[in-house]
């Protein structure tokens, strides 16, 4: 007799079907597990056994065969445990050969029968749905598999006995219910930083239309601080984009006790990550800063002192939306679609810019072409806005805070926002929610401009030598400053103030 039980593999945010096959017939006692089971998998054998022994059940003196099918699907993770002992269960009788009918499985064993968290609860949940089964998963992870629709069967115990239980009708488990994660304290405010008036007029324009920004200025400007305080002036992820983000947050096993939160993601790795580390990947190629960033905000501080070749595996991602992960044994796709915020000092001192300094390395060109030589002209003709963030005057930080705060920000931003997605909406493209995410084929569509504006645009195109992607990037910031100031056309001062907001880029 085969017993048969329904579990998922994850590639990439996509749940795969796999059967796992459990026979327990007579022969040599043996424990074989087939089906290209990777090293956490191959050691369930003795978890699993571990677990039925504390559980009152012990293998039973039989040839034990579990195929993992189908077989020529790589399988990885612990979240293997839990069918492989049930599907014995079944086998030996031990729980109705019926139960498992209708469900898809997933958990990890401790070796005293307790059920463990996995990774990708959220995504099994969903394919589970869609495929009309209903999910058994360890009871830490239920309030997240909840989300995935009320019409659900989730079982999710605390132990192989509670589950035995539950089929054999001595204990119900209630259902769990959806858990939403408590904020870990208030963001910080644009309240905080005095001065950098013209800063935090970019930082409202990048937030207001997803456009990616540009910071360069000397040592203690405050260009971390704005980053920082970005979040803030963000609005809360739609379901939607709730949604997507939890799928690759489950998916690196980042969800504390299954809880969703509608925070857009911050992710600020540090200058020594390495390409796989950013775009992801290693051994399983796992999600990476720029996926875990999907939806928030992707904050590198020292730009230049990330590796070249990392920072140019970016450039890709930020045009689709999506990074490709392809290794020797799988491939990956994960969504990208993120918001790039970058810092950087003009050199290496940090002072070439102010006023009778001379540097003692170089000359101060020679000094600025060297630093920012490490950054390719592709990437940096991908940022929307670049701008020269000055040193903050000590008559600045003497003054009381500032009366606006990040709420006064965050409401003109929602109102922006709102005119973007019901624009796009008309247009028949709702997915696109922010004037950074249009494609150049609605570039005009979007922006009708009069004959000053065209004047004004051949003129800078021509002196600023625009290319294709940087013109459309003007245009498109020129739109969100119509739409913050409530303007239905493009007019000439919008183009302008754009322009100047990425002319910098042509010093750098």
């Amino acid at each position: 007799m085969v017993s048969r039980v329904a579990t998922v593999a994850f590639e990439g945010i996509e749940a795969r079907p796999v059967d796992v096959q459990v026979q327990v017939a007579a022969g040599s006692v043996a424990f074989v597990l087939v089906g290209l089971p990777d090293k956490a998998v191959a050691e369930s054998r003795e978890r699993v056994r571990a677990a039925l022994t504390a559980s009152g059940l012990a293998l039973p003196a039989k040839r034990i065969i579990v195929n993992l099918a189908p077989a020529d699907m790589p399988k990885e993770g612990s979240h293997f445990d839990l069918p492989i002992a049930l599907g014995i269960m079944a086998a030996i009788g031990a729980i109705p050969g019926d139960a498992l009918d209708g469900f898809c499985v997933l958990g990890e064993l401790a070796l005293d029968g307790t059920l463990s968290p996995v990774a990708g609860v959220l995504p099994a949940a969903i394919s589970a749905s869609a495929r009309g089964l209903g999910l058994i998963c360890p009871a830490a992870c239920g309030p997240e598999a909840a989300w995935a629709g009320e019409g659900l069967e989730i079982v999710a115990p605390r132990s192989l006995i509670q589950i035995a239980n539950h089929f054999k009708g001595t204990q119900v488990l209630a259902r769990p219910q959806p858990a939403v994660g408590k904020a870990p304290g208030a963001l910080p405010d644009l309240r905080d930083i005095k001065g950098q008036e013209g800063a935090k007029r970019v930082l409202e324009i990048a937030a207001a239309g997803g456009h990616h920004l540009l910071m360069n200025g000397p040592p203690g400007a405050g260009k971390s601080m704005l980053a920082a305080r970005l979040p803030s002036i963000l609005p809360p992820l739609t379901p939607r984009e709730l949604l997507e983000v939890s799928m690759i947050h489950s998916i690196a096993g980042l969800l504390t006790e299954g809880a969703l939160t509608d925070r857009r993601p911050f992710r600020s790795p540090h200058h020594s990550a390495s390409m796989a580390a950013l775009t992801g990947g290693g051994l399983h190629a796992r999600p990476g800063e720029v996926s875990l960033a999907h939806n928030g905000v992707l904050f590198l501080d020292e730009l230049p002192e990330f590796a070249p070749q990392a920072l140019d595996s970016l450039r890709q991602p930020i045009e689709t939306g999506e990074v490709n992960v392809s290794r020797a044994n799988t491939r990956a796709t994960y969504p990208a679609r993120f918001q790039l915020v970058a810092a950087m000092n003009p050199c290496r001192c940090g002072h070439a810019l102010d006023p009778g300094y001379t540097c003692k390395r170089a000359p101060n060109a020679k000094c600025i072409a060297q630093y920012q030589g490490k950054l390719s002209g592709p990437l940096l003709d991908r940022f929307d806005l670049s701008i020269e963030v000055p040193a903050v005057d000590l008559a600045d930080l003497l003054l009381p805070p500032p009366s606006e705060g990040s709420a006064d920000v965050l409401a003109r931003v929602l109102k922006a926002r709102a005119v973007q997605a019901a624009r796009y909406e008309a247009l028949g493209r709702p997915e696109i929610r922010t004037n950074a995410a249009a494609p150049a084929s609605l570039i005009e569509q979007i922006v009708t401009l009069d004959e000053e504006g065209t004047k004004l645009i051949r003129q800078a195109a021509q002196t600023l030598k625009l290319t294709a992607r940087a013109f459309h990037r003007v245009l498109k910031v020129a739109r969100t400053l119509a739409d913050l100031a409530g303007s239905e056309k493009v007019t000439r001062s919008h183009l302008a103030e754009a322009l100047s907001l990425r002319s910098r880029e042509t010093e750098l």
